[in-house]
């Protein structure tokens, strides 16, 4: 969990170090929540373009065309760092102020 003044990002509870490892080699987490202290929680599916190609290449075939995770979010690697970062830029450019909280707390 990291915290800011507004708000946290809460890691799944098994996401350690090889956690972090394994997502980073899968190119995806999911199970990630940025969780405001007004009390909304918005859940963030990260994936990497790598598997986001391979996984719509995939659905493709299955007759699926298309790739949707709710709040999914495309970063260039899946670590722990990178997803901090994103996160606070898009709670900067009001990202989550556009999406909706799956609850309040």
């Amino acid at each position: 969990m990291n915290t800011t003044g507004k708000y946290e990002v809460v890691f799944p509870e098994w996401y350690d170090e090889r956690g972090e490892w394994e997502a980073k080699e899968k190119g995806w987490l999911q199970g990630v929540e940025v969780r405001f202290f007004n009390g909304s929680i918005h859940p963030v599916f990260f994936y990497d373009p790598v598997r986001l190609a391979q996984d719509l290449e995939t659905d493709v075939k299955h007759g699926r065309p298309f790739v949707a995770q709710p709040g999914m979010v495309v970063l260039s690697e899946i670590t722990r760092d990178a997803i901090l970062d994103v996160v606070d830029k898009l709670v900067h450019e009001a990202y989550f102020s556009a999406t909706a909280a799956i609850t309040k707390r």
